[in-house]
């Protein structure tokens, strides 16, 4: 059974019989469903609505419109917008109706699915929008004035914009001069605007419990002022900072999906002299729109805190695991972050995305934490280790995939464990500890094998010093090909020098000199050793070497 039939079917059951039957009918066909359950939430509102069961229609409806907003998906999107236009035609909304109606015939004509649109609207029995018009200064009929503000506002997730545009929207629908949305702030018990048209201002903060808009927020009136002067409610002190003079005022609730107002519309001064009763109608319709709109617009606002908040923790949790390693040996301390920093430069060369660069950092971060199941005197050891102790010590490798394989992460970065146990990895399969070869090896855990191979060459270590720099380049092109993976040889060998003594820096807090800032800018670690291998003038070494060593050898 098709998507589509199966709405269609699923539909005509909660038509027929309601709240049950639609139940049973997801729950036979959940697999075709499961990938975009606004679908499924959407039928579930209607059967709650038809059966008259408010409490669960607006739970349901409340999920569905999250989930559709969610949603790439055009069925998913068309079959929300017709079910809203079905129960807003059933309660008499017209004009709700009318955007309902008009924006699942949008989607469906854009999405070449007019068919479905046209069979599910035949089984609805709503009947069409015949005079829809998408230019609002063509006719001043409410009906497409809502149309536009609902057009104007769906996309929107921003909740300082959302709030402009719907006060845009309303001031021009109503034919009034000025339009401020405020929304209710429960924690400091404020009324605020990010924008109110007309006025010069950034954030308008007023006392939940003061003014017209806080006695509208309270007691859930409308108030229509014919002379704001001559109205004992209106506070004049804002047109006595400003200049302006308000005259006629609407005042209205704004309400979500459960009845709860969420903030107020003030809207000032009608050109045609008084707000009427039709304009009252007018924007109790968009209010209810923008109520939808601008609760959506705050669930994201929250959500993308949360996930802010959320990454902060991990954050601070990798580099607390990182550091844990750090402390058992001082003479390390710093290779989990240096080989982050060479990893990001050789991505940034590749060109990678931002969420795949934070990725691979993590893994960075992470890549050694395994080495807390190894020995002290293994893991300090001076001098050469015997065959047991290395044996031991690449153990580590698959205690990094343990301990991090049991911390939950989402599905983009479950990739962090897989990349921070594949460092080891050889691109001929000769490497451990699960002897990956080419490209079965996470490009991510490539990156990594060259970083840090690189920073363990360039590093002081209890049995011997740093390599010098010509043959550490040489370790790492001769092992293009069998221990590396050559294109990430070549993106490395490309960095400029400049970005390469920034990362040794880190250790070495030295300050840059000018001329040597410009001098390590024109070149890269290939272009350094070839100066060296064919015994070109020794400034650019002895330049690279200043930072490298730690030490201005010209001047000891």
């Amino acid at each position: 059974m098709t998507l589509e039939n199966f709405i269609y079917e699923s539909v005509s059951e909660i038509l027929n019989g309601g709240y049950e039957e639609v139940k049973k009918s997801i729950e036979k066909h959940k697999e075709i469903y499961q990938d975009d359950s606004g679908i499924c939430f959407s039928m579930l509102a209607l059967a709650a609505f038809l059966k008259k069961d408010n409490d669960c229609f607006y739970q349901f409806m409340n999920d569905a419109v999250f989930l559709v907003e969610q949603s790439q998906d055009s069925i998913t999107k068309i079959l929300h917008e017709m079910i809203l236009g079905f129960i807003n035609f059933t309660e008499k909304n017209t004009a709700l109706y009318a955007i309902n109606y008009n924006q699942a015939r949008k989607l469906s004509i854009k999405n070449q699915k007019t068919d479905f649109f046209e069979r599910l609207n035949a089984l609805l029995k709503c009947p069409p929008i015949t005079h829809y018009n998408s230019n609002h200064n063509q006719t001043k009929d409410p009906l497409i004035a809502l149309v536009n503000i609902g057009q104007a506002v769906a996309a929107e997730k921003n909740i300082d914009l959302l709030i402009k545009k719907i006060a845009e929207e309303t001031k021009t629908a109503l034919n009034a001069d000025r339009c401020t949305v405020y929304m209710y702030d429960k924690e400091h018990n404020e009324l605020y605007s990010k924008v109110a048209t007309g006025l010069d201002t950034k954030e308008l903060r007023i006392p939940a419990d003061k003014g017209l808009a806080g006695h509208v927020l309270h007691t859930g009136e409308t108030i229509n002022i014919k002379d704001a002067y001559k109205d004992k409610r209106f506070n004049p002190d804002v047109d006595k900072k400003t200049g302006y003079r308000t005259k006629t005022i609407l005042c209205m609730p704004i309400k979500n999906f459960n009845q709860e107002i969420i903030g107020v519309f003030q809207v000032l001064n009608k050109f045609d002299e008084y707000f009427t009763p039709d304009d009252e109608d007018l924007l109790v319709a968009i209010a209810s729109s923008a109520g939808i709109s601008l609760e959506n617009a705050q669930l994201f606002e929250r959500q993308r805190k949360l996930l802010e908040e959320q990454k902060v923790v991990l954050d601070s949790f990798i580099e607390t695991l990182a550091t844990s390693i750090d402390a058992r040996d001082k003479i390390t301390s710093g290779h989990s972050s240096r080989v982050k920093m060479y990893s990001s430069l050789i991505a940034q060369e590749f060109g990678m995305e931002k969420k795949d660069i934070y990725i691979l950092e993590k893994a960075a971060a992470l890549h050694d934490i395994g080495k807390i199941g190894i020995k002290d005197s293994v893991l300090q050891k001076e001098g050469k280790l015997t065959p047991e102790e290395y044996k031991h010590i690449q153990q580590h490798v698959e205690i990094t995939h343990h301990i991090l394989e049991k911390i939950h992460m989402s599905k983009d970065f479950q990739q962090i464990t897989e990349i921070a146990c594949s460092h080891h990895e050889k691109y001929d399969g000769t490497g451990y500890y699960r002897h990956l070869k080419g490209e079965e090896i996470p490009f991510g855990g490539r990156i990594l094998a060259v970083s840090d191979v690189f920073d363990a060459i360039t590093s002081k270590r209890h049995y011997r010093d740093k390599m010098p720099i010509e043959k550490v380049i040489d370790i790492i092109k001769n092992g293009a090909g069998s221990h590396f993976d050559p294109n990430v040889v070549d993106k490395f060998l490309s960095i400029k020098l400049n970005k390469i003594v920034g990362v040794f820096n880190t250790e070495n807090h030295m300050e840059i000199d000018k001329e040597d800032l410009i001098t390590l800018e024109k070149y890269n670690l290939l272009d350094l050793y070839y100066s060296i291998v064919n015994n070109c003038s020794n400034k650019l070494l002895q330049v690279f070497n200043k930072y490298y060593v730690g030490v201005d050898l010209e001047h000891e």
